[in-house]
């Protein structure tokens, strides 16, 4: 059963119901699966039809003779129908299902004599697991629906929905938040999967103009270590709101929202991930609660410290920026970035529907401190010496070598910034948006941050 719990905890993490099941013959497990029916549009993808359907497989034979089935919820009538067909030996199930059991609770298929086979039932078997995994999967839906009606102010925008529908490899549940004293009421996006007391917690923070879409080929990868995963899109890019004035982005007030997101939701070991603005405002966290954090992933970013010339690919960009401020986000990644397919260049222009959504893409460029006294300068300077001589965690730094912005030059000075930090990891396919490339990189932090 304590197999079936973990299916069922993948199940969670994909924002499907969770229920997880395992078929055993003998001491051996031959077949698992969790409910799948919203990722793969089928509605027999319950956690005991895929568990059922690889142990046939491994046995050869539809037939399951001898064989027991561990599920962590009553199953329903499609799926007892099917576990009497294989000719299952016994189920064993943990919480009961009011609505829909066929054991028991609602009707009991396994109790007809008149059917040519007879499977054994238990129930109740850590009971309490299963049904608090189904209460914390029911509650993030009524906190989602509470966040989805929350008022939007009058100076901001929320994208739509739809345009965030079927997109290639983003099969996350969203989490809002919109009662931070910093945010004001704006609405703010975040993705928070795997197990809430996990001893380790990936804090992924991205950069202009992605959002936590750019974490997806990372985050499967950590999540299968047993870890937990929060990705928040920072306010004016993806899922959260989107205030219409350019002016309304500052470095200290995006800084302040994420220390406050932080704290809010209590986030303990730490690994701190980022690149791009991720890293400029991010980097700058640790020093206010060092207690919090355990690790540094360092991707393609830099410290505002307003006492350094800026590289010359970042003014081009910012010139760039500049001159057009429509430019296609899609594009900006597809050039980048050739084993991308379309779908996957176009989520990043989903969050921007129109000009109206693009402030803070308009914003962010300009507000790099370029001098000592920019907003958020003297910040990176403290931030820097806390790195530099106070920093106690551990450090992986992984270069994307073609980005023309912030590659291999400007990260070799910032590893010299950050104590014990190692020889950066290179990828030399990789370019700005080196996350394109997560897996490598996630399965290298794996290892290096479980020492």
């Amino acid at each position: 059963m304590r197999e079936a719990l973990a299916q069922a905890r993948l199940a969670l993490a994909a924002g499907e119901v969770p229920v997880g099941a395992v078929v055993v013959h003998g001491d051996t497990v031959i077949g698992q699966g969790h409910n799948a029916p919203v990722a793969s549009h089928d509605p027999t993808a319950h956690a005991e039809i895929r568990a059922l359907r690889a142990a046939a497989q491994a046995l050869g034979n539809y037939r399951l003779d001898g064989c027991e089935l561990f599920v962590t919820l009553e199953p329903c009538t499609m799926c007892s129908g099917a576990m009497l067909h294989a000719r299952l030996a016994r189920v064993v199930y943990a919480a009961a299902d009011p609505k829909t059991g066929a054991a028991g609770s609602v009707i009991d298929l396994f109790a007809q004599k008149r059917l040519n086979h007879q499977t054994e039932v238990a129930g109740g078997v850590l009971a309490d697991e299963g049904s608090s995994l189904l209460a914390e999967f029911f509650r993030r839906r009524r906190q989602e629906a509470r966040m989805n009606a929350q008022a939007l102010r009058d100076d901001a925008l929320r994208t739509p929905d739809e345009r965030f529908a079927n997109l290639p490899g983003y099969p996350w549940a969203p989490h809002y938040v919109s009662d931070l004293p910093s945010l004001a009421g704006l609405r703010m996006h975040y993705l928070d999967e795997g197990p809430r007391d996990a001893p380790r917690t990936w804090l992924c923070l991205h950069g202009n103009p992605a959002w936590s879409y750019l974490y997806r080929r990372m985050i499967p990868v950590l999540l299968a270590n047993g870890d937990r995963v929060v990705a928040p899109d920072l306010v004016g890019f993806g899922k959260s709101d989107k205030p219409k004035r350019d002016a309304a982005h500052t470095f200290e007030w995006h800084r302040q929202v994420l220390l406050e997101f932080v704290e809010r939701l209590d986030l303990r070991g730490i690994v701190l991930v980022v690149q791009d603005w991720g890293g400029l405002l991010g980097l700058t966290l640790p020093m206010e609660d060092p207690d919090r954090y355990r690790g540094l992933l360092v991707m393609n970013t830099t410290l505002g410290t307003g006492d350094v010339p800026l590289s010359p690919g970042f003014l081009a960009w910012r010139e760039m920026n500049a001159k057009n401020p429509g430019f296609d986000v899609a594009r900006l990644f597809a050039r980048g970035n050739p084993h991308m397919s379309a779908a996957e260049c176009a989520a990043y222009n989903a969050p921007f529907p129109d000009a109206g959504h693009r402030a803070a893409l308009r914003a962010f460029p300009a507000m790099v401190p370029d001098h000592p006294d920019a907003n958020g300068a003297a910040i990176s300077r403290q931030a820097r010496h806390f790195l530099a001589t106070e920093w106690k965690g551990q450090t992986l730094m992984a270069i994307g070598a073609q980005d023309p912005v912030l590659g291999v030059p400007v990260m070799q000075a910032l590893s010299a910034q950050i104590r014990n930090c190692p020889a950066p990891l290179v990828l030399p396919q990789a370019g700005h948006f080196v996350q394109e490339h997560g897996e490598e990189i996630a399965r290298e932090a794996v290892g290096y941050f479980r020492a």
